[in-house]
């Protein structure tokens, strides 16, 4: 399908599919997700679409090198974080930050791109706020894919797998993570420890779609 001059790297149709929204307006988190202390907001846009356009746009992006599939996910996310309320409200701190989920240097050098970070481009343009400088926070273990991993081998597999390097940007912040997927919570709620760790005011979790 052409573009129109308007659009960026996905169609306006594909953008207006039917996805399911994860988000409730009345909720901190999505319907099941316990989160731990120290994070007040897990909010996904969309519901997982197993074999659907959703799972095909994300592959596109972190397997074919289409990042601007990222950043027009990214607009939507942060139009959809706009309309939440819980979130506004959070963000009037002076100090926010985006935090894209960190890949390991050798992922990255062979991915060439971290999809989470164009991800968070996207959120940055609509909300205004600024990401987290690239070498600030690291991940420090090339863990293997957690896919078909249970709860409890998701979290031993990630464990251990961040390093705050730049304590000053992290301490007081209102600190947004950002990744494509959550499905546990283990990736992100192991940044978040750290992020606690290094003095963050408060977490928040911001994902395009929800497992």
């Amino acid at each position: 399908m052409k573009l129109s001059d308007h659009e960026h790297a996905v169609c306006t149709s594909c953008l207006n599919e039917k996805f399911e929204e994860a988000w409730s307006r009345k909720s901190f988190s999505s319907s099941g997700v316990l989160l731990p202390e120290g994070i007040t907001i897990q909010h996904a846009l969309w519901n997982f679409d197993k074999g659907g356009h959703l799972q095909e746009l994300l592959h596109q992006l972190k397997y074919n090198r289409l990042t601007g599939v990222g950043v027009d996910l990214g607009r939507q996310l942060g139009k959809s974080l706009l309309r939440n309320s819980l979130f506004t409200e959070r963000i009037k701190s002076e100090k926010v930050t985006l935090i894209p989920v960190p890949l390991h240097a050798k992922k990255r050098r062979m991915r060439g791109y971290n999809q989470a970070f164009h991800i968070a481009k996207g959120v940055s343009e609509v909300t205004g706020l600024h990401i987290i400088k690239q070498d600030a926070v690291l991940r420090n273990k090339n863990t293997s894919t957690q896919t078909g991993f249970s709860i409890e081998k998701r979290r031993k597999n990630i464990e251990g797998a961040f390093d705050v390097v730049s304590i000053s940007a992290i301490e007081d912040a209102v600190c947004v993570i950002v990744d494509d997927v959550f499905t546990t919570g283990a990736t992100t709620f192991e940044l978040a420890a750290n992020l606690k760790k290094a003095g963050s005011k408060e977490i928040i979790i911001a994902t395009v779609a929800q497992a």
